[in-house]
């Protein structure tokens, strides 16, 4: 905020950076929770009492979504609101029920990502760890978190803008922008189109966690050669 301001950018700036901050705390819960889960559960011996368990392990991640999209939110929440407090931050109410409804599909498909990278992970063992790290802070740069994402699709190769769009904070958070931050900053696309992209994330996501799963269960169940650590 303070770098904005002493660049002299527009104000809907500020704002930007607020809301991107508020977004963060469930992209770090995303990486750093459902990615990694079943990984450290592998590495601490407690992944064969999920395969055990009268459950899928898909219904075990839903159910940690919950409570990660719960204590993530209230770091969101105190995020916004000391935004709001310190840099005097307008938001518009207008259009709120449309906000309401990106914000929630968003989260389905962030969630949906987080446990198809969860799926991926187990697998992979240590490395797991080292594309948890690569995909902490590239993804700040990737969704736009801290400045237009318009500005970043009209200035990088088309590989990089696809790689974009398919965070699902990047349609989201500028859906969100557009209609809480209504400035002359465009967005990429108008927000109804960007949701319409976030609901094909989340199918995609939560479909390709699904089948993945699938088989990771049938890895531990059938074959035994999933819950042991170091296999």
């Amino acid at each position: 905020v303070y770098l904005y301001r002493s660049l002299h950018a527009p104000e809907a700036y500020i704002g930007f950076v607020i809301l991107g901050a508020v977004i963060s705390a469930y992209w770090l819960n995303v990486v750093w929770a459902m990615a990694m889960q079943l990984h450290w559960e592998k590495k601490e011996g407690m992944l064969q009492l999920y395969v055990l368990s009268p459950t899928s392990l898909m219904a075990v991640l839903v159910g940690m979504s919950y409570g990660g999209i719960i204590m993530a939110s209230s770091r969101a929440v105190v995020t916004l609101a000391a935004g709001i407090w310190l840099f005097d931050v307008k938001l518009s109410t207008d259009a709120l029920p449309m906000v309401s409804l990106i914000f929630g599909v968003t989260l389905v498909a962030l969630y949906g990502l987080g446990m198809t990278l969860s799926s991926l992970f187990l697998p992979w063992g240590r490395e797991a760890w080292h594309l948890a790290l690569a995909f902490h802070e590239p993804a700040f740069f990737l969704t736009g978190m801290n400045f237009p994402l318009s500005k970043l699709f009209a200035s990088v190769p088309g590989i990089i803008s696809f790689v974009s769009a398919m965070i699902p904070i990047s349609f989201g958070l500028d859906a969100m922008r557009q209609l809480l931050l209504p400035s002359n900053i465009p967005g990429v696309f108008a927000p109804a189109t960007e949701l319409l992209a976030l609901a094909g994330l989340a199918v995609l996501f939560l479909v390709t966690a699904y089948v993945a799963l699938q088989r990771m269960e049938y890895k531990a169940r059938v074959e035994a050669s999933l819950t042991l650590w170091g296999q």
